[in-house]
């Protein structure tokens, strides 16, 4: 950390004070991108740890929200790519549990379900579109792409929820169930 005027340790600009207020929002965002608490609690360490290391930086330009989302959207993304190259593929898929007649999902499994299923930035657009009700512009900063990128990746993702979910208003009721998601 540089020497700057704030206080990391202590204050209301403090990292531990942001760390406190904002934690349980990016455990929701990084749960939605990741798909896997475990991962997702990784994630959320890994770019607050990233976040920490410029602080002063980052404070000095206002509400550091913006920056710490961005920051656990790119890692998310590093780690697909680096876990991509790492992944072996096998001739066979292991066995899946059946399903008990009557058992159905509900709707926010149902969702996340078909959330992990979308590659990650198109993911992370559609995450960061309907379920932090970001703009186009503001989520193709965050992203570092073109807002016709987000339209696009946004359009695909709906598209792909859409067929994989079940119900004549599927993308609809997704979307749906992501702002409702962010309430819990």
């Amino acid at each position: 950390m540089g020497g700057g005027d704030e206080d990391p340790g202590g204050g209301k600009d403090s990292f531990p004070d942001f760390v406190t207020r904002q934690q349980q929002a990016l455990l929701r965002l990084a749960f939605l991108l990741a798909g896997d608490r475990g991962h997702a609690e990784d994630l959320v360490q890994t770019a607050l740890m990233k976040t920490y290391r410029h602080w002063d930086r980052i404070i000095r330009r206002g509400d550091p929200s913006a920056y710490v989302r961005r920051t656990l959207v790119t890692t998310h993304t590093s780690w697909r790519r680096r876990a991509w190259h790492r992944e072996q593929p096998t001739g066979r898929l292991p066995d899946l549990p059946a399903a008990e007649p009557g058992d159905r999902l509900d709707a926010g499994e149902e969702l996340r379900r078909a959330l992990a299923a979308l590659p990650p930035r198109m993911r992370a657009t559609v995450v960061l579109r309907y379920y932090e009700d970001l703009s186009e512009l503001q989520t193709a900063r965050l992203m570092g792409c073109s807002e016709s990128t987000v339209n696009t990746q946004a359009a695909r993702g709906l598209a792909r929820l859409r067929s994989a979910l079940t119900g004549p208003r599927a993308a609809e009721d997704g979307a749906g169930v992501l702002h409702r998601e962010q309430s819990r």
